[in-house]
């Protein structure tokens, strides 16, 4: 369990005009210092959640910048397929070791606000060597470095997030959604930008970006963690339900490598444009804004578990209908679908993971989250994306896709059928 505390002293006016120290000594009667505790105590907590909105709205208006075109520039400046998706992969395999390192020094040492600001502002200062490179090599190496410090931030804006929500964490989709906003602004914008100039304008947009979000994380707020761990607190992490949504998450995720690596290589090369592409973008993320706004009736009306199973199922058919449209409205339609195959999913998959951690686990719960899906699914499925790859052919990416989604929503499916059978039969 975490809480904030509130270590300055607080004052009033008396009638005379003299401020004075909140207290009993100093004439106030019982019933005005609960008054005035508890309205600081929601202040307080009205701008930690408005630090956190900051966050995700800077954070993911950064990657309203990166995900749709930064491998578009890597094309454009002459890298194979083999290249895009190996640097890709590079990238999130880095994430998956640094993410759970970061998260366990957080969780060990109760670091993880200092973490957040330190990785914050060295990852976007080795973000800025992209400006001065176009070579291969280095920007390989350069892709290392950058991915070790960039890997805890998104995991550690999660778990902060679950602390500040507290009771209220069914509304988590109603805060995540200042990211989505802040994606479809960005990446409607810089498609218009793109168009006018050049795409050799990314690594400047993401770098701007990411300087405001590193300069505002220092108002991200202290949490103490009165919990000590316990030799039992890992053994819950790693149980037999956590090791099995781990698994399926990472085979959803594996499912989105085509779409993230190239999806909007695929747009390119069916003859769309910046700004078309910029559209499919921003459509995905104003279906999942929708999804997050109404998160507390979903999660009211449906288990985590029921979410994430009808998330496999949406996901195999948003797939199929990639590998076969060549229509615009066909391929604006199915961008709809990510509502479910990323906002439901990742909403249910976020609040899961926060149910299976134990307290003292909460960051490396969410850090381990991440680098399993976003860190190794997606290096899997980069990698494998990279592979396939045919110039000039990249519908087939997306019934690999397909039928990965579908291994990973009939395991998802299979298991929690048996387990609750096998409860079923206890209980008999």
């Amino acid at each position: 369990m975490s809480t904030f505390q509130y270590t300055r002293p607080i004052s009033l006016s008396n009638p005379n005009g003299e401020r004075r120290c909140l207290s009993p000594q100093n004439g106030y009667d019982a019933r005005t210092i609960n008054i005035v505790i508890f309205y600081v105590c929601d202040l307080a907590m009205i701008s930690e959640k408005n630090a956190i909105r900051v966050q995700y709205f800077l954070y993911f208006g950064a990657m309203g910048v990166f995900l749709p075109y930064f491998n578009l520039y890597c094309l454009n400046i002459g890298f194979t397929g083999f290249q895009i998706g190996s640097l890709s992969a590079v990238r999130a395999a880095v994430l998956i070791l640094f993410s759970i390192f970061w998260g366990t020094l957080a969780d060990r040492k109760n670091l993880r606000r200092p973490i957040y600001i330190l990785c914050s502002f060295v990852s976007t200062a080795l973000w800025a060597l992209f400006l001065f490179t176009t070579d291969f090599r280095f920007m390989l190496v350069l892709t290392i470095f950058y991915g070790a410090f960039y890997a805890p931030i998104i995991s550690f804006l999660e778990a902060f997030a679950m602390d500040v929500l507290g009771k209220t964490k069914h509304r988590y989709g109603r805060t995540r959604a200042w990211g989505s906003i802040a994606f479809i602004a960005v990446v409607l914008i810089s498609g218009k930008m793109i168009d006018r100039y050049t795409v050799g304008i990314v690594i400047a947009l993401v770098l701007a970006i990411s300087t405001a979000q590193a300069m505002t994380a220092t108002g991200m707020p202290r949490i103490l963690t009165q919990r000590q761990a316990q030799p039992h607190d890992a053994v819950r992490l790693f149980s037999g339900h956590t090791l099995v949504f781990l698994l399926c998450a990472f085979l959803m995720l594996v499912s989105h490598g085509a779409y993230y690596g190239f999806f909007s290589i695929h747009l390119a090369q069916l003859g769309h444009g910046g700004s078309f592409i910029g559209v499919c973008w921003a459509m995905a993320s104003t279906a999942e804004v929708v999804v997050m706004i109404n998160s507390p009736r979903l999660f009211a009306r449906f288990s985590f578990k029921r979410i994430l199973a009808v998330s496999f199922a949406v996901a195999v058919l948003r797939w199929c209908l990639l590998y076969v449209a060549q229509s615009a409205m066909v391929i604006l339609a199915s961008q709809l679908l990510h509502a479910i195959t990323y906002g439901a999913f990742h909403m249910a998959g976020i609040l899961y993971m926060d149910q299976l951690a134990p307290a003292s686990e909460k960051t490396l719960g969410q850090a381990l989250n991440n680098a399993v899906t976003y860190g190794l699914g997606l290096t899997v499925g980069f990698f494998v994306s990279g592979v396939l790859y045919d110039a000039g052919n990249t519908a087939p990416l997306f019934l690999f896709s397909a039928g990965v989604a579908l291994a990973g929503g009939l395991l998802f499916a299979g298991f929690h059928w048996v387990a609750s059978d096998g409860k079923s039969e206890t209980a008999a």
